[in-house]
């Protein structure tokens, strides 16, 4: 089944929350929606369920145009952020109930009841009422009843988002191999990076409303469009230095230099924003190559296993993601290290100019 979305605009209370998008999703696949809080994701999702209608365009499947079709007249499968179940059911009438309004016969029904349970590790729990399982039973028999449909298009709106961190781990790894092993065509939204690298297949990036980017998940990754999708594909946001090349030197920060080399080699002379990722700066050299920026220490995070140390360099501020507990004195001074191989390379108007990998020296298409 293709599905796509032709020019569509969505305006409430003459408010606009998407503007003019135009996207086809890759069928039977994962397609993630990635993008901060209010982006417009949970309208595209509405609107792909025939909940909400546009303003303005169409929704397309199988080239036929759906978007007056209300959600019964659609082959979709729904999942929200919130745990919602029928509360007077018990766990096996709520995933039973998609196929008894489908008519289906006792024997089918409760084949793919006990089916669909075991799949997501519920079938010790089809005699209880939703108030009397944890948040993870409670979304696992919500994931349940929308999988037990069959249906063609299956949405996703952050369906782990308020589950703790052990069991959107748990059940992020199986929701991607239960995809891997069905046929139907997949939207995925979230506001996590790193769930959309987890998750593969493609991304789209959607931001205020648009949609800035989208394409196979790991070439999205490695070559953002522009400084907004980099922002948006990292966590923290990728980190943006201001500099320029001239007389073949790549200078950082008002005044770290060094040769230009590899895919930055064949940028030519002018003002540039790089971008390199938290995770791709250190508190200690790693190499001959690296360049070391000294910085003062404004504040250090610690989350988890992992530190976010935030310093600033001039009108520079920079977030450095170190593994391990560490403590740094604020206001004090530190070194600050990045290999130029890391760097994404940004035109004056935020386009993509050179990425990490491309020995080209210029973005890949």
């Amino acid at each position: 089944m293709t599905v796509a979305l032709d020019s569509v605009t969505k305006v409430v209370g003459g408010e606009t929350h998407l503007y003019d998008v135009s996207l086809s999703l890759e069928p039977a696949a994962v397609n993630v929606l990635l993008g901060p809080t209010l982006a417009g994701k949970t309208s595209l999702i509405r609107m792909l369920a025939g909940l909400d209608r546009p303003r303005h365009g169409r929704i397309l499947v199988d080239g036929a145009d759906v978007t007056g079709f209300p959600l019964h007249r659609r082959n979709v499968a729904m999942v929200y952020q919130q745990f919602i179940n029928y509360p007077a059911f018990t766990v096996y009438e709520n995933i039973a109930a998609p196929l008894r309004r489908k008519g289906l016969d006792r024997r089918t029904i409760d084949d793919k009841v006990r089916a669909t349970a075991a799949l997501l590790h519920i079938e010790s729990f089809l005699d209880r009422l939703p108030g009397q399982l944890s948040g993870g039973q409670q979304q696992r028999t919500a994931l349940a009843r929308a999988l037990v449909k069959e249906a063609d298009l299956l949405l996703l709106d952050e369906p782990l988002v308020n589950l703790d961190y052990k069991l959107r781990e748990e059940l992020r790894a199986e929701l991607r191999q239960i995809f891997e092993r069905r046929t139907a065509t997949v939207v995925y939204a979230t506001t996590e990076p790193q769930e959309a690298l987890l998750m593969g297949g493609t991304t789209v990036i959607v931001d205020a409303g648009r949609v800035l980017q989208s394409g196979p998940t790991n070439q999205v990754y490695r070559n953002p469009a522009t400084t907004r999708v980099g922002a948006v594909f990292s966590d923290p946001p990728m980190n943006v230095i201001p500099g320029r090349m001239e007389d073949g030197r790549l200078v950082l920060a008002g005044d770290v230099a060094v040769p230009a080399a590899g895919h930055l080699a064949a940028l030519a002379p002018g003002a540039y924003a790089f971008g390199v990722r938290a995770h791709h700066l250190f508190v200690a050299p790693t190499g001959p190559d690296d360049l070391k920026i000294e910085a003062e220490v404004q504040l250090a995070e610690i989350s988890g296993s992992e530190t976010f140390i935030h310093v600033r360099r001039g009108d520079v501020r920079l977030v450095v993601q170190e593994e391990g507990v560490h403590g740094f004195r604020l206001g004090g001074s530190m070194a600050v290290y990045l290999n130029p191989a890391r760097l994404f390379a940004f035109a004056e108007d935020g386009t993509l100019a050179a990425a990490p990998g491309d020995p080209r020296g210029a973005a890949a298409a």
